[in-house]
């Protein structure tokens, strides 16, 4: 059978993931979604891999059901597929695309990462943080969308670990409710901001300081993921521009929403990624 019959046997599979991905992530949707078809689905399917890895860490916390993710994983990788919607899209995503499972494993240690949780004490500790749960989804999404993925690695790393630095610096009120504080130790020492100032909700100058320095860093990542464009496939170039210039916009909302990361969700509006995505149809390079 054509891998593309595969897609079409497996629609009832592909659609289970695209309503995850539709529901738990409109901003990746809106970009990955003008994919051409097959590949929007693969994408679909690996974000449902990672969303169910998700489930398990931050609404059940359940380190039993995350091994048996890591068990379900083994068995997949050899050839036995656990006989559920997200495994039997990811069969034909393998089949189709030169997969590697490896960054699979990795992003479910970064979950084991949460799951254990302890501040991180160094930018170093950070970012190899950032690698596990996030830049390991960019290796994952390579295959998908380009020819050349030994080429760009580093810059999908980069990519990775920007998005999770901006969804620290977004979910920062969140997270601490759950008892977790990502902002590394020594920052916070360097800029003078406690526990205690957190636990407040005080939108501080030196609150904000800290979170400028991790958010300057975050977007000299985006600018240097753009490297990669050129070893993008052409059908892959927009929707990936997309995914990066509405996702790094969560940066300038949050500043023009005061610094407050306490209080709300922020989050960047239909209308504006609409905006952003018509700002650079016909500009991406062929």
């Amino acid at each position: 059978m054509k891998p593309t019959d595969n897609f079409k046997k497996r629609k009832k599979e592909f659609d289970y993931c695209e309503k995850i991905i539709q529901r738990h992530s409109k901003s990746f949707y809106a970009a990955f979604s003008q994919l051409p078809k097959k590949k929007a689905q693969s994408i679909y399917a690996i974000y449902a891999f990672c969303r169910m890895a998700d489930d398990i860490v931050d609404e059940k916390k359940d380190a039993e059901q995350l091994q048996e993710l890591f068990q379900q994983l083994a068995a997949f990788e050899a050839g036995n597929v656990p006989n559920e919607p997200t495994w039997l899209a990811l069969e034909v995503v393998f089949k189709e695309f030169p997969m590697d499972i490896r960054p699979f494993y990795d992003m479910l240690v970064g979950q084991r990462m949460d799951l254990n949780f302890q501040q991180p004490q160094t930018w170093q500790e950070l970012s190899e943080y950032a690698y596990y749960v996030a830049g390991s989804v960019g290796l994952m999404l390579l295959p998908v969308l380009s020819d050349k993925t030994d080429q760009i690695i580093p810059h999908a790393k980069r990519l990775g670990e920007a998005m999770q630095l901006t969804n620290i610096l977004r979910d920062i009120g969140e997270d601490l409710y759950i008892g977790r504080i990502y902002l590394p130790q020594k920052e916070m020492q360097r800029y003078n901001v406690t526990m205690e100032d957190l636990k407040k909700q005080k939108v501080t100058q030196n609150f904000i300081e800290l979170w400028e320095s991790i958010a300057k860093y975050a977007e000299k990542l985006y600018q240097k993921s753009l490297n990669m464009m050129p070893y993008i496939k052409k059908d892959a170039r927009q929707p990936l521009l997309s995914a990066i210039i509405i996702y790094a916009e969560l940066l300038p909302e949050i500043r023009r929403n005061q610094y407050d990361v306490f209080n709300k969700r922020q989050a960047v509006s239909t209308r504006k990624k609409l905006e952003l995505i018509r700002t650079i149809e016909g500009n991406v390079e062929n």
